[in-house]
């Protein structure tokens, strides 16, 4: 197992909740706004503590998207919130024509993301939502990899003067994130130094990447792992920093090839630094039902499909 000792284990969705309700006492601006899913966006606490800042849309996601982008006219900082599919692709026009286009200070926060929606299926899962919001100008989009990390990046958000992505899940997974860990947009976290391969992972796939990064050093690999939380702003300088040392790279990510990290490391790499580059992700899929674990290997979104990836790219180094 990975040197990052768990904490606990917990779902990075009740990491949102957890961080929005401690908004809720701090930061009286703060309102939130959910489409009929308060308790599976764990919204509910904030909801009880704050009644009158609470607005319950119902199933009625471009409305949302449409008051939040009202409310902030007054002042207020509005955190919506349904399931990722629901956050973007259904109201793409209208977070690009309210939100997007006029900067208004919004906070997108988006459940259950990627396969490990699991046994709701393809119709509920999102993994193209990444790329969706990253082309959006001016939109900050962040993807955190546990409960703490989650919870610290809702609370940083609130603090940011404009429209984010936030974008968490379902399963439980571990919890490693120190829960003091500061959380800075744009600013890629250094997980374990390596000289061989860079692993860029985010959201899920970073436990897993940590898990990726025992098993090569067993092999007498040594992998620098890399978490990026935030996929935009891109902390380009990290990237090309470690890609640098190695001299070759892996992207790991919940979601299609196509827009998500891989891409975007993929572009500093060509346009700074050219080295090879192996991607783990969806390629060109829509997702089925099934459990989240069955799911990510399907998939190839496992620890060992790192592995491969990381042999495959030092082979091409070396070639």
């Amino acid at each position: 197992m990975p040197l990052f000792p768990v904490l606990d284990k917990k779902d990075t969705r009740s990491g949102f909740g957890a961080g929005l309700l401690e908004l809720g006492k701090t930061n009286p601006n703060v309102v939130a706004l959910c489409a009929d899913l308060t308790g599976s966006l764990k919204m509910d606490a904030f909801a009880k503590e704050f009644p009158d800042r609470f607005i319950q849309v119902g199933i009625a996601e471009a409305n949302m998207m449409g008051i939040a982008a009202g409310l902030t006219i007054g002042g207020k900082i509005p955190f919506t919130g349904t399931f990722a599919n629901f956050s973007t692709g259904r109201v793409y026009d209208q977070i690009r024509q309210s939100i997007a286009y006029s900067g208004k200070n919004v906070k997108i926060c988006a459940s259950h993301a990627g396969l490990t929606l699991g046994e709701d299926g393809a119709t509920h899962q999102i993994l193209e939502d990444l790329g969706l919001m990253k082309m959006l100008p001016g939109m900050v989009v962040i993807n955190p990899c546990d409960y703490n990390q989650t919870k610290a990046a809702t609370i940083a958000i609130a603090d940011y003067d404009g429209p984010v992505y936030l974008r968490f899940g379902r399963p439980v997974v571990p919890n490693f994130i120190p829960a003091d860990q500061k959380f800075e947009i744009g600013k890629a976290l250094t997980l374990c130094e390596g000289a061989a391969v860079s692993i860029f992972a985010t959201g899920h796939l970073v436990w897993q990447a940590l898990i990726a990064q025992e098993i090569l050093n067993e092999k007498g690999i040594d992998a620098e792992i890399i978490n990026i939380h935030t996929i935009k702003p891109f902390d380009l300088e990290a990237v090309i920093a470690s890609v640098k040392k190695t001299g070759c790279a892996v992207s790991a990510e919940e979601h299609q090839y196509n827009g998500g990290l891989g891409d975007s490391v993929a572009q500093a790499l060509a346009r700074n630094y050219p080295a090879p580059l192996e991607y783990v992700g969806v390629n060109d899929s829509f997702g089925e039902s099934g459990t989240p674990e069955q799911l990510m290997i399907k998939y190839g979104l496992s620890s060992n499909n790192i592995v491969d990836a990381a042999l495959k790219v030092i082979a091409r180094k070396k070639a």
